[in-house]
């Protein structure tokens, strides 16, 4: 049968990268300033403050039509 499937895949930082992250507690601009095999070090532009946490971000895709679940 065919749905609407919502895919997350992992996002892949790079050091020096700008990002934005909207929604959530850790909301706004942030600089990677590090990145670790489970590990991301962010870095606020104003403060300068890095804070590290466990990689959270996720790319988020809708496709329509797909096969579900999917076959291995």
């Amino acid at each position: 049968m065919k749905y609407d499937v919502t895919v997350f895949t992992p996002c892949s930082f790079k050091t020096g990268q700008k990002i934005r992250l909207e929604g959530g507690r850790r909301h706004g601009d942030w600089e990677v300033a590090a990145v670790g095999d489970h590990t991301v070090t962010l870095k606020c532009p104003v403060s300068k403050k890095e804070y590290e946490w466990p990689l959270f971000c996720y790319f988020t895709e809708e496709k329509k039509e797909e096969e579900w679940p999917r076959a291995s």
